[in-house]
Order: structure tokens, then C-alpha cells, then sequence
């Protein structure tokens, strides 16, 4: 039996350079945005990672130029009209959470080009973020008319501090990956060609260390994540009960549109 097989019902490319070290692309049309299928899959690959013994560490990356852009349209349309999809894709967020702070796999992201939406979750919450220079990196929930939930709440302020945290969730501005390294949200921060490389050489290292005490060391660490755990699901609850206002209407359209939104005319 091949050592991908067991990883080709999900919706990623699969390589393994190195025994031991996996890597997940996302691989999709339109900047690898996020669709029904991958965000179904994305929460639970984290199981099978963890279970597989032929895997000690794993890198996620994207193909072509980005990491991934995001949720799709077809996806937020469908929550905003469908109750049920609605429910399903907060379950899987939710799961998205846990799963990848219970996966005992240190979990190594390669940032390039867009970084946003659930892309963006996996990204900030691997155990180290590597990413380009010219990364750009950006949680665009109040820019689409729902808050900041999924990650962002609970997880940004341990690691870029309150303040900034504040400032980037509330105004969905842009930054770059050296700006992101700067104020802490990532790792480390490369050129961009030098960008898998340095991720490859940082999971051969995991790869060959202890890795009892490096899974343990991990799971310790999450517990500040898991002691977040109130504010990630009142974050979460929040983002979806915006997905039923009329907010969310105009931050789509206004995508779509290629426009600033115009929220002011439900005030």
C-alpha cells in the first residue's frame, strides 16, 4: 500500500518528499479558494494525520500563486440562504479548531501570495508559520459583514498582542508577511523562492528530533488555545448569527461588484 492512499477520498494534492514528512497543497481554481468539498474535508484530515505512524510532520502550502484566497462565493451564498449548510459549515469550523490543535503532528504552514478565510486559519494555527515577504495576509470577516470568528479572537491576541489584534480584525486591513512577522503573528518570514526550501529544512529537523517530547511539547503549548476556548465560540456563534443580517449581503455583493460596501444604508 502506497503511504498517500489513505489521503485520496480528500480534496488536497498529497506529496511525501521525505519519509516521515507530509505535505498538503491546496490545489483549486480560483487561488485555491475555499469550497464546499475542501471545507468539509479540511477539519477532519487532522485525524487521519494524526493516526497515520508513517507521518511525523507535516507542511501545508498552496499551488500556484497563492496559499488559498478563501471561502468561495457559492459557499457563503449558500449559508446565507440555506439554514442547513449554515449549520454544517460551523460545525466544521468548529471542528477545524480542535482538530488541528489535537493533531499531535507538528504542523509547519508555507505562506505565499493570498492568505485568507479558513486558508487563513490553518496558515496561523500550524505550530510554525513560515511566510514570504510579500505574503499578503488578511482576516476579511467585518469586510464581508460578519465578525471576526473562526481563529482570529481567540488566537491573534496571544500572538500579536491585544492591541494589534484589535486594530487588524476590526479594520480587515492588509499586511505582508514581514509586517506579520514583525508584530509576531508569524514564525519567520523568507523570500519568496526560498520559501519551501526553509519549510522542507525545518520538517526534516522535526522529522528527526524527539518526537515524543516534541508532541508533547506541542500539546502543551495548545492549552493557551484551549483555555481560549470561550472566545472561539462566542466568536464563532457571532460570525453565523451574522451570516442571517443584512450585512453579509452587501460585503458579497460588494466583492462581487469590485466596489467598496456601503453598510450605512441600514443605518
Amino acid at each position: 500500500m502506497n503511504a498517500l492512499d489513505k489521503y485520496k477520498d480528500y480534496a488536497f494534492k498529497f506529496e511525501m518528499n521525505e519519509p516521515g514528512v507530509l505535505e498538503l497543497i491546496f490545489d483549486g481554481p480560483n487561488l485555491n479558494a475555499v469550497d464546499a468539498r475542501v471545507h468539509s474535508d479540511i477539519p477532519y484530515v487532522w485525524n487521519t494525520i494524526d493516526e497515520d505512524p508513517d507521518v511525523n510532520v507535516v507542511i501545508v502550502r498552496g499551488a500556484g500563486k497563492a496559499f488559498s484566497a478563501g471561502g468561495d462565493f457559492a459557499l457563503i451564498d449558500a449559508q446565507i440562504e440555506d439554514y442547513g449548510t449554515l449549520t454544517q459549515v460551523l460545525r466544521e469550523s468548529r471542528d477545524l479548531y480542535y482538530n488541528m490543535i489535537d493533531c499531535s503532528k507538528p504542523i509547519i504552514s508555507a505562506i505565499h501570495g493570498p492568505a485568507v478565510g479558513a486558508g487563513l486559519v490553518v496558515a496561523l494555527m500550524a505550530d510554525i508559520s513560515i511566510a514570504a515577504k510579500d505574503a499578503v495576509i488578511v482576516d476579511g470577516h467585518t469586510r464581508l459583514g460578519v465578525a471576526a470568528g473562526d481563529h482570529a479572537a481567540a488566537v491573534w491576541p496571544l500572538m500579536c498582542g491585544m492591541a494589534k489584534a484589535k486594530y487588524l480584525l476590526l479594520t480587515c486591513d492588509k499586511i505582508s508577511g514581514a509586517e506579520a512577522e514583525r508584530i509576531g503573528l508569524v514564525s519567520l518570514t523568507v523570500e519568496e523562492e526560498d520559501l519551501l526550501e526553509t519549510a522542507r529544512k525545518t520538517a526534516s529537523k522535526l522529522n528527526r528530533g524527539a518526537q515524543e517530547s516534541i508532541r508533547w511539547t506541542k500539546q502543551t503549548l495548545n492549552l493557551f488555545w484551549k483555555h481560549n476556548a470561550g472566545t472561539f465560540e462566542a466568536g464563532l456563534a457571532l460570525e453565523f448569527l451574522g451570516f442571517g443580517g443584512p450585512d453579509v449581503r452587501e460585503g458579497v455583493a460588494s466583492h462581487k461588484e469590485k466596489r467598496r460596501p456601503d453598510f450605512s444604508r441600514r443605518r
